[in-house]
């Protein structure tokens, strides 16, 4: 248009070599006054920070080696990992009570597990429901198979017959989407960080 000033496009900025002696990468700044090509070798270069950048440097690193992991994860590998939190639980909530499959006391010295009532591989629906999982001695979860003689009727005394018998007769199918199972790992993770801090008080 007549009259108007045209606006100018700023000029383009040149190539600058980055001024970390280990990079030397040639790059186009995306600021006035940029030495570096990017944060990690501006990082590098600050000589009272070596020790800092190193650690930050590292800190980063794990947390894309992390979520590199994160994105090639299994949906069965988020369900151990979400198994193996809650197990820990169960383990912690029954701290104070004995075998649920034989008379072993809570002083038992040996291993404790947590063991399903109705088992992962002929259950998986129930997997990750607490009234299906409850401590155990390793002698009866491993050797006896949880020695269901004995667990069934310990465990109706525990939760009473209308939940064991809830139990039995749920044959529903239920897939465990990997959002679910990483909610169930963080939520049973804080649950048991919660019971080890109570225990621990109530111990001191």
């Amino acid at each position: 248009m007549i009259g108007q000033a045209v606006k100018k496009s700023p000029p383009a900025r040149k190539q600058k070599t980055c001024a970390n002696p280990e990079c030397a990468t040639k790059f186009v700044p995306a600021k006035l006054g940029q030495k570096v090509c990017g944060w990690a070798c501006g990082l590098a270069i600050a000589p009272a920070n070596q020790e800092k950048a190193r650690k930050a440097l590292a800190q980063i690193e794990r947390k894309e080696v992390r979520a590199r992991k994160e994105k090639l994860k299994s949906r069965a590998e988020y369900a151990k990992e979400a198994q193996a939190v809650i197990n820990r639980y169960v383990r912690l909530r029954d701290a104070h009570l004995g075998c649920i499959s034989c008379d072993k006391p809570a002083s038992w010295g040996g291993q404790w597990h947590c063991s399903h009532f109705r088992s992962v591989g002929a259950a998986p629906h129930i997997r990750f429901n607490l009234w299906n999982m409850h401590r155990a001695c390793s002698i009866c979860n491993n050797h006896l198979s949880g020695n269901i003689a004995g667990y069934r009727p310990r465990l109706i005394e525990k939760i009473g017959q209308t939940k064991v018998d809830w139990l039995e007769s749920n044959h529903s199918v239920a897939r465990h989407d990997i959002p679910y199972l990483k909610r169930i790992k963080a939520v049973f993770t804080k649950k048991c960080r919660r019971l080890e801090a109570r225990i621990q008080c109530n111990a001191a």
